[in-house]
């Protein structure tokens, strides 16, 4: 290049530098510091190599080269120097540059702006969690493009991705939803989805066991032949995981001609969500079997699965594996699993040692398994001392209260029921109000405990009586130590009769085009011990399968008894 003179023409440099980057980044620095008037082109080349082969671990030399530009008198920022540094800014410590960034793209450069520059400014806001100015910039785009409509859609849907973690929140659900109807205006503008299109719109599916939603997503992927790569797979997978149809997730796991990491951590998550514990470790040892190295998630999902079926010794030995057998050391995840796993199967003592022996400081999740393992197993003193640790580090959170609350409800301690109560409200925190989603003949309906907004109330509520009558025949005697409140029997047997499942299973049953289809649930909250023994005889009495996804996990309701065995 020096012999024939092309050192002096900006596009070969270009291509050198783009090599020599992923060669050697000194190498290309040496050769770029080397140019004695470089153009911007040639800095914006060298500012998207870097970011792009070395990700976010040299995100301070992209800086550098672009504090040269804005130093140089000859040349300034063009559109094309900003997505890539946007997209460095995605992420800790560099989140803050990206707001100062956004005021250099009003200063440098002319409206209107190109999609790139606006797709990159949407994606820093959305990792940055400002979804509303996320959209707001979309929505300013006149045509977007493909990788635009991805990139909103992909934000609505980041909080889905685990494989192990029922997001139940309102918040979640409401994002959910908006992936859906930005997927529907998608349509309409005629932008034909691709795989991360579909990995997103299927993701949503899964959080709002929006089943009817997420079959079309499937048949559309076989109808246009999108490609079922392993992340399509593995999002299909989860779907159908989340939305109670665990056969046809194995089904299609047998199915798929390659199966990564990704691929057995949401099966194994699946069984560990629908509560088939040996079938997890089962997998997860195929998996090992088959050469692949278990990674941070697969160890969380395969103890998770333990938990839930009450295998300690099997879980206590995956997590003892992550150090022994694969040399690294356990985090904060794993901890959580290993206390979990010890408390739900009423070693709370032990668990207690556990989290106080960590080498890392427990964080309010850990706090809040060790209280809601104390409550189950009635053990007041560590209950308290969990609340008093959670109080400090979640002070407005209302369901740490309500857990001590069940506490001394459960043993007619109503005075330190009222304590708390006033310790809350004192705080101006309010409760959790119980919601659940169900969904009918294809449409999605959210009630909350004690409902009354439906347009088929009245129905809904003289069904609830009825069912209130045929339990009574079936023996059934309400559990009223779950109501916090010291009032009389029949006041509180009439809040359980009330709380939101009660009203979701009620409409299903006087609105299901199919009354042999299985009724889904979402709950936001865990079940309570009356409604999950009502809800098993609801199964007998009205021949229904039911299935609801709690915070936790799911449980089948058939013939009278339930998946979790009752150990939930």
């Amino acid at each position: 290049m020096i012999t024939t003179g092309l050192t002096l023409h900006t596009y070969p440099l270009s291509k050198l530098l783009y090599l020599s980057t992923t060669l050697a980044l000194s190498h290309a620095l040496t050769i770029f510091n080397q140019i004695p008037n470089p153009t911007v082109f040639l800095f914006n080349t060298l500012i998207s190599s870097i970011t792009t082969t070395y990700q976010r671990s040299h995100t301070h030399l992209a800086f550098a080269l672009y504090e040269r530009v804005l130093s140089n008198k000859t040349i300034r920022p063009n559109p094309h120097t900003y997505p890539s540094l946007f997209k460095a800014c995605g992420s800790r410590p560099w989140l803050h540059h990206g707001l100062a960034l956004h005021v250099h793209v009003l200063k440098f450069l002319e409206p209107t702006y190109d999609n790139f520059v606006q797709t990159s400014l949407l994606n820093f806001y959305a990792s940055f969690g400002k979804l509303g100015v996320a959209r707001y910039l979309f929505d300013q785009i006149s045509n977007p493009d493909l990788a635009t409509w991805n990139s909103m859609l992909s934000a609505y849907a980041r909080t889905n991705g685990s494989t192990y973690y029922l997001s139940n929140s309102s918040e979640d659900i409401s994002l959910s939803m908006e992936a859906l109807c930005l997927f529907n205006e998608m349509q309409v503008s005629l932008v034909k989805p691709n795989e991360v299109t579909l990995v997103a719109l299927i993701g949503a599916c899964a959080n709002l066991g929006a089943l009817s939603q997420g079959l079309w997503a499937h048949v559309y992927v076989l109808k246009y032949s999108i490609k079922l790569n392993h992340y399509v797979g593995t999002a299909l997978m989860d779907m159908y995981s989340k939305c109670g149809c665990l056969g046809l997730a194995s089904q299609l796991f047998d199915q798929l001609p390659k199966r990564d990491i990704l691929c057995y951590n949401a099966m194994i998550g699946g069984f560990a969500l629908h509560g088939y514990g040996h079938r997890a470790l089962q997998l997860y040892e195929q998996m090992k079997f088959q050469g692949l190295v278990p990674d941070d998630v697969t160890f969380i999902v395969t103890m998770f699965a333990c938990s839930h079926v009450g295998l300690v010794e099997e879980g206590c030995k995956i997590f003892e594996s992550i150090n022994e057998d694969y040399g690294k050391k356990p985090k904060l995840e794993h901890y959580g699993c290993l206390i979990d796993l010890l408390g739900r199967a009423g070693k709370v003592q032990e668990a207690e040692i556990k989290l106080r022996e960590m080498p890392m400081k427990p964080n309010a999740i850990l706090w809040r398994s060790l209280l809601g393992a104390a409550r189950v197993h009635g053990n007041l003193h560590v209950g308290e001392v969990a609340l008093k640790q959670l109080l400090e580090l979640e002070p407005e959170t209302s369901g740490n209260y309500v857990l001590l609350s069940n506490m001394y409800a459960n043993i007619d301690r109503w005075e330190d029921v009222k304590r708390v109560r006033k310790l809350m409200k004192d705080q101006g925190i309010n409760k959790m109000p119980g919601s659940s989603l169900v969904e009918v003949n294809g449409a999605m309906h959210e009630f909350l405990t004690g409902d009354r907004t439906h347009p088929r109330t009245r129905e809904i509520h003289l069904k609830l009586e009825e069912v209130g009558t045929r339990l009574q025949k079936y023996g059934y005697k309400p559990r009223t130590k779950e109501v916090l409140f010291d009032i009389d029997e029949e006041e509180k047997a009439d809040a359980l009769a009330y709380h939101s499942e009660r009203l979701a299973i009620a409409f299903a049953l006087i609105a299901s085009a199919d009354s042999t289809a299985p009724i889904r649930i979402i709950k936001n909250l865990r079940v309570c011990s009356d409604c999950h023994e009502s809800t098993k005889l609801v199964s007998v009495i009205y021949g229904r399968e039911i299935i609801v996804r709690d915070r936790n996990r799911f449980h089948h309701f058939k013939n009278g008894s339930c998946s979790c065995l009752d150990y939930w």
